[in-house]
C-alpha cells in the first residue's frame, strides 16, 4: 500500500471536471484507489463518492494506490493532483 498528501489548490476544489478526470485516470490502474479527506472516504474511480466529499480548496487530503500497480498509480496520482488540483 502507497500513501501521499495533498493539499488542493484549485480555487473551486475538486468539483465536476476535475472529478471526472481523475476517474478516467483512476480507471487505467488494476490497483483500489481511495480518497480520504473531510472526514470521509471514497474510492476514487466513483465519480459521485468522489463528487460526494465536499473537498474544498486547502483541504489536505491522503490518496491510497493498493494493489499490483499501486507504485505507478500511486505517482500518477501525485502528478495528477499537482497539475489539476
Amino acid at each position: 500500500m502507497k500513501t501521499i498528501k495533498y493539499t488542493i489548490q484549485d480555487e473551486l476544489g475538486i468539483h465536476a471536471r476535475p472529478a471526472g478526470v481523475l476517474v478516467k485516470e483512476v480507471k487505467k490502474f488494476q490497483s483500489k484507489i481511495t480518497l480520504e479527506g473531510n472526514g470521509k472516504t471514497a474510492e476514487a474511480g466513483k465519480l459521485l463518492a468522489v463528487m460526494g466529499m465536499g473537498i474544498k480548496h486547502g483541504t489536505e487530503i491522503t490518496i491510497t494506490a493498493e494493489g499490483p500497480d499501486e507504485d505507478e498509480a500511486i505517482a500518477a496520482m501525485e502528478t495528477f493532483f499537482k497539475e489539476n488540483l
